[in-house]
């Protein structure tokens, strides 16, 4: 006997009323149970205080932007967030990978592509459970321990989100070798390369600057048409 699937319990801060009960009833049969909040303000409570496995944030919000909601959140949680940000606005994708987004969807989408991007995010978590908690990865003065999602470099604890560890912990184990942009796509951001998709990017960029605050030795490097490489 097959054993029931998983019920995934997930927090939608949009003020469209309309989109939010469209959702509510296209993810029931894909096993997300859906909160809709209408507010910033209240939605950024919710989301600390409800337990829910991810959130998708919208940038326009009555009471408190998107944004802010995402600093509120993040300031004690790292509960994975998809933000809906307007079609071409690449300010608003920009700043929210930069604040801690783990996605973003523009408006409008498809739902198909919502749930494949929310699928995409927790599917990482069941390997992310089983790492050994005693594991540790070392390059230079870099150490990161994926059971613990702890990243230190000399000395100083990093704030990554889980997207940003990711991308480091799979670079900081093939260091020294070029990883494809298809490879980290898909084993970092549990999702396929696509055109015009410019996230891995983002998260490539905001990781640089966080790796150069502490220590401007430690480089990512692009390799033009193939991937990103830790030096060794």
């Amino acid at each position: 006997m097959a054993g029931a699937a998983t019920t995934h319990d997930l927090l939608i801060i949009d003020d469209d009323k309309e989109l939010g009960e469209m959702l509510s009833e296209y993810l029931a049969p894909e096993d997300f149970v859906a909160t809709v909040v209408t507010r910033g303000d209240s939605g950024a409570e919710e989301a600390l205080a409800g337990g829910y496995d991810a959130v998708i944030l919208d940038v326009m919000l009555p009471g408190l932007n998107g944004f802010d909601v995402l600093k509120k959140i993040r300031a004690e949680s790292l509960v994975p967030v998809i933000m809906l940000t307007a079609k071409g606005d690449d300010v608003d994708r920009i700043l929210g990978l930069e604040i801690g987004a783990d996605d973003y969807l523009p408006k409008p989408f498809n739902p198909r592509e919502l749930v494949a991007r929310l699928r995409a995010i927790l599917r990482r978590q069941p390997v992310e459970e089983e790492a050994d908690e005693q594991e540790m990865i070392q390059c230079h003065r870099l150490r990161l321990w994926p059971g613990a999602r702890r990243a230190v470099l000399d000395a100083t604890d990093l704030d990554l989100t889980s997207t940003q560890f990711n991308v480091l912990a799979l670079l900081a184990r093939q260091a020294g070798r070029v990883v494809s942009k298809e490879q980290l796509y898909k084993s970092a951001l549990g999702r396929p390369l696509t055109p015009y998709d410019r996230s891995l990017d983002m998260h490539i960029s905001h990781l640089r600057r966080k790796l150069a605050a502490v220590d401007d030795s430690l480089a990512i490097h692009t390799v033009r048409g193939i991937g990103y490489q830790l030096e060794n």
